[in-house]
């Protein structure tokens, strides 16, 4: 079998579609054969194979792995067991593959990860022996068995290793890979990869320490009092003596390996930090300095690579393992960041100001400046780039598709600084900066050095505004002169650029920097720079958050449309950050005063559009178009002005739809289809003569012939807000085959109820039938009425997505708010799929009204059972529907194959009870007890984690800038916010309806309501009880 599976998965290489696809077909075949992971598995360890064909084995034995190893795997396809026998047999081989003397280190990657496949199932019952015999080879064995121990260890200890599992083999992982990390005579890579799988046990020990704190601090507390004395040693070793080349820079291949250990060395550092801050924090002033000392020392070869030099950067080998200059300064300059924040280190800076007496005067201070100043000039590379293409400029300040650099890391520890020193920390960063320009006589330095300079000062001015921290106006207006400096440098447009986006920052904390407004607006057109270009315009929406007089509004959106006019549109649609920064400059300019776009030669809207055709596939643009216009509908909702609005844009919208179908950009017809929708919203009642007549035919087009759930959904709610409105213009429409919109709209749902159509595309059908049905009555439907509501039901019963359910009951749930009876009578009197209509439709109705959302459709829903309930109704009273939850008494681990064999029981109740019930639950809830409850279980749990906490972490200022979404603590705080933030909040409306009813219920015995309350839960009871009183 061997030779033709080969020839398969070579097959499943080629380019040509049809062999590839008729490979790929055979290969599912193959499955079957018993022989089958045995073969793959032979071809993986021939030695003799082509390497691309013996990892497309391995990774074909991976997934056949990953499916039938055990049972709970099968999710996709059919199980296909494989004997204990064959199980054995790929483990062994396996492993040898990984820990022999072969170097094929593409090879032994691909089967590590079927060794760590195996071992989520097998380790450690079905497979004791697996990590004694890594561990045993580490000692003593060559590179290449070394290598593949380092491998499987990773892979075990990130996919396999459960936290308990963790805990009683954590002694023997650590152990060996120290001995690996502190042998010189092992490779740099190798001690690499060692020190790497040290780091990822601590997120492991993260997660173990939330049940064993005490335990798993002491085990790290002994741990690090070898490795921490290590980690020093390697942060304070300097890098080989080696020269650059100067004509053609490049990293010295001596400095490969040591620096793969440093960036291993501090990121475990900083990872140490996030788990264990107390434990660091003693030794926090040691790596301090060892940081600043390395970062020091390595300005110079980082400035001949990269600044000077165009240096290949950003590189990782075949392990992930990053080796290049640049990944180090930058990891560097992020444990300088998380360094500057300890206790100790920050009272000895503190101490240091104190003895000169102020900030700008201190020799730490000037000197964090210069060094976060030299890493934060432009490098050759980026300026290249941005030559080609001013939209990843851009990309630095919009940090829509930014890279994160030195440069950027500098500017978070520069933000660091100001939320530490305040406004002494413009004082410090000026205290440098003015002797690079020439200024005060001095000879100044470099456009690079300056332009670094200004863009600290933008991060920390965009930081103090968005903080609102004030600036000092002595010190506002010293910048404010190196700022102009900057902007009349004609000869260097990256300085001219940076000048003009400071100005920008500075305005809205220092007013007089809004005298550089007009210079910015005539720069939009008149600059020879496109990069200067752009930043003007990313400037200009700085001024205008800084307030410019009423007459600039209109020159301002004139700029903006004669850059377009000078432009190929068509080469925007990939500049995703330049497109977003014209957008939100726009969307300033507009709302400075919203009735511009009304007026007869403005362009505001039709920039807006032309903007929004450009860049429809882009999420972020079209929010922001959808966002722009909302706030113009919302605004101009007078008649008049309404009016006005839609002789302006309706011609554009239809438009795009036209255009969409040319050119089957179905993102243009999506944004043309929700802006209708937000114009139909906030339309005026009625609406302008006409509106349905020009809008209704092409939104019919696309209700009934599209599939896609982003057109369906806006487009069916824009049919319901055009009824909302003026459901007069809407019946009194005819199309071209002469039917009236009453028709239309009878056709455009009953297609979107299909079965041929996704719940979640067909999630507002139900609010346009229900508005359908209230604006039409039963007189002009007839007999379209009945067919419509059984429609309804019948798709609800097949229904699966919540907000689609949702959608469907409140048809329902609407009716019932003014003649619940009718309802009632309806649903017994029809079938669906062989039940009744109310044992069908009350039954999703009571098991999704507590997944409600949105507080007019929750308080509908109330009080439409409840009128329900008061009707006392026999058919309601007999119908059973699903009560509370069978909590399973076993203690066994719920596996995916248990659940699928042992699903959720639930108790089988009378309608009637279910009622209340849900209606306990909405009274809870509207009366704030729920989120109430929430907060203080958060607040409870707050403070025993603050009395738990680690002592030595109260000093550090706050937690890491980014989450490490691998950490145990941080998925938890994710699911607690997710948890705090899902709860309704209270609901006064709903909350006294509620309470009226049950009063009235239990004075009254509504529909017998005395014996349904004896059935309620002790809780359901305790809760009335104490709500009532």
């Amino acid at each position: 079998m061997d030779q033709q599976l080969a020839q398969i998965l070579i097959n499943t290489q080629l380019a040509a579609e049809g062999p590839r696809k008729q490979a790929e077909l055979d290969l599912i075949r193959a499955k079957t054969n018993p022989d089958y992971p045995l073969a793959l598995q032979r071809i993986g360890a021939s030695v003799g194979s082509p390497v691309e064909l013996r990892q497309s084995a391995l990774s074909a034995l991976r997934k056949h792995i990953e499916q039938n190893w055990s049972p709970d795997g099968s999710d996709h396809g059919p199980y296909v067991p494989i004997p204990d026998d064959v199980k054995e047999q790929i483990r062994k081989s396996a492993l040898d593959l990984v820990l022999s003397d072969e170097d094929e280190r593409k090879v032994k990657l691909a089967a590590s990860y079927v060794i760590s496949k195996i071992a989520v199932v097998d380790f450690p019952h079905q497979w004791p022996a697996l990590l004694p015999t890594v561990l045993n080879v580490m000692p003593a064995g060559t590179d290449a068995q070394l290598h593949g121990a380092l491998r499987i260890l990773q892979d075990l200890v990130e996919e396999s290793l459960t936290d308990e599992q963790f805990f009683t083999v954590a002694r023997g992982i650590l152990s060996a890979c120290y001995d690996v990390a502190m042998n010189d005579n092992r490779k740099q890579t190798h001690r690499s990869l060692s020190v790497q799988v040290f780091r990822i046990c601590f997120d492991l020990m993260d997660i173990v320490k939330e049940d064993h704190k005490v335990e798993v601090t002491n085990f790290a507390n002994e741990v690090l009092a070898g490795w921490l004395p290590f980690l020093e040693r390697v942060l304070k070793e300097p890098l080989p003596e080696a020269p650059i080349p100067v004509e053609e820079p490049a990293q010295p291949d001596g400095w490969y390996g040591p620096v793969s250990l440093k960036i291993q060395a501090v990121k475990t550092l900083i990872k140490i930090k996030s788990v264990f801050p107390s434990l660091l924090q003693p030794q926090s002033p040691t790596f301090f300095t060892a940081s600043w000392e390395e970062l020091n020392r390595l300005q110079e070869a980082y400035t001949t690579l990269f600044v000077e030099g165009s240096a290949q950067g950003r590189l990782e080998d075949i392990d992930g393992l990053p080796y290049t200059l640049d990944f180090l300064v930058l990891d560097e300059l992020d444990l300088l960041n998380q360094l500057l924040r300890a206790p100790l280190v920050r009272k000895e800076l503190e101490t240091q100001i104190a003895t000169h007496g102020a900030v700008h005067t201190t020799p730490w201070v000037l000197d964090l400046m210069k060094l976060l100043i030299s890493y934060s000039r432009i490098t050759q590379e980026e300026e290249g780039l941005w030559d080609i293409d001013v939209s990843l400029y851009l990309a630095e300040e919009t940090s829509v598709s930014s890279n994160y650099t030195a440069r950027t890391a500098c500017g978070d520890l520069s933000i660091k600084t100001g939320e530490w020193l305040g406004a002494r920390a413009l004082e410090g960063l000026y205290a440098y900066t003015k002797t690079l320009f020439p200024v005060d006589g001095s000879p100044g330095n470099g456009w690079r050095h300056q332009e670094a300079a200004l863009y600290l000062l933008n991060s920390l001015l965009n930081d103090f505004e968005e903080c609102g921290r004030q600036v000092d106006p002595q010190v506002a207006a010293a910048y404010l002169e190196l700022i102009n400096y900057a902007i009349g440098r004609e000869e260097e447009p990256i300085l001219r650029a940076r000048g003009f986006l400071a100005a920008g920052s500075l305005s809205q904390l220092y007013t007089p920097a809004t005298a550089v407004l007009d210079a910015a607006v005539q720069g939009v057109t008149a600059d020879a720079s496109e990069l200067v270009q752009a930043a003007c315009i990313k400037a200009l929406e700085g001024f205008i958050r800084a307030g410019v007089p009423a007459d600039r509004q209109s020159l301002i959106i004139g700029a903006i449309g004669a850059y377009l006019d000078g432009k190929d549109l068509t080469e925007l649609e990939d500049a995703d950050d330049l497109l977003v920064t014209l957008l939100e400059t726009l969307r300033s300019a507009i709302n400075i005063d919203i009735r511009i776009t009304l007026q007869p030669e403005s362009r505001a809207v039709d920039l807006l559009f032309l903007i929004a055709k450009h860049g429809a596939s882009n999420f972020q643009v079209t929010g922001i178009v959808c966002e722009a216009f909302e706030e113009i509908a919302r605004t101009l909702t007078d008649p008049a002005s309404y009016t006005a609005l839609c002789a302006k844009v309706l011609p554009s919208l239809t438009g795009a739809f036209d255009l969409g179908n040319v050119t089957q950009d179905d993102t243009l017809v999506t944004l043309a289809t929700e802006l209708l929708a937000v114009l139909v919203q906030h339309g005026s009642e009625p609406l302008p003569a006409g509106f349905v007549a020009s809008t209704f035919p092409k939104l019919t087009k696309l209700l009934l012939t599209s599939i896609e759930g982003e057109i369906l959904r806006p487009g069916a709610e824009t049919v319901k807000y055009l009824l909302m409105h003026d459901h007069h213009q809407v019946f009194g429409y005819q199309d071209e085959s002469g039917r009236t919109g009453l028709e239309v709209c009878l056709r455009i749902i009953d297609r979107l109820l299909g079965h041929e159509i996704e719940d979640n595309a067909a999630s507002e059908i139900g609010g346009l039938a229900a508005e359908l049905v209230e604006k039409a009555g039963s007189e002009r439907l007839g007999p379209f009425l009945p067919q419509l509501l059984q429609a309804v039901a019948t798709r609800l019963d097949s229904a699966q997505a919540a907000p689609f359910i949702q959608s469907l009951i409140l048809v329902f749930a609407r009716l019932s708010l003014v003649g619940a009876q009718d309802i009632a009578t309806f649903l017994s009197d029809i079938q669906v799929n062989g039940q009744s209509g109310l044992q069908v439709v009350l039954a999703k109705w009571l098991e999704n009204s507590v997944n409600f959302a949105g507080y007019d459709e929750i308080r509908q829903n109330v009080i439409a059972l409840s009128k329900l309930y008061s009707l006392n109704d026999a058919r309601i009273a007999q119908t059973q529907v699903k009560g509370d939850l069978v909590i399973p008494t076993s203690n066994r681990i719920m596996t995916r194959s248990r659940a699928r064999q042992n699903p959720d029981q639930y108790t089988i109740i009378p309608a009637p009870l279910k009622i209340i019930k849900v209606l306990v639950e909405e009274l809870l809830t509207a009366s704030g007890v729920g989120a109430a409850a929430n907060a203080a279980a958060g607040m409870a749990s707050a403070e025993f984690i603050d009395a738990e906490s680690d002592d030595g972490d109260e000093g550090w200022e706050d937690e890491p800038n980014t989450l490490d979404l691998a950490l145990g603590s941080t998925k938890a705080d994710l699911m607690g916010w997710a948890e705090s933030h899902s709860v309704r909040g209270r609901d006064d409306e709903t909350q006294a309806y509620l309470i009226d009813f049950f009063k009235a219920a239990a004075r009254d015995n509504i529909a017998g309501f005395q014996n349904w309350f004896t059935m309620l839960t002790e809780d359901e009871k305790a809760k009335l009880q104490e709500l009532a009183a």
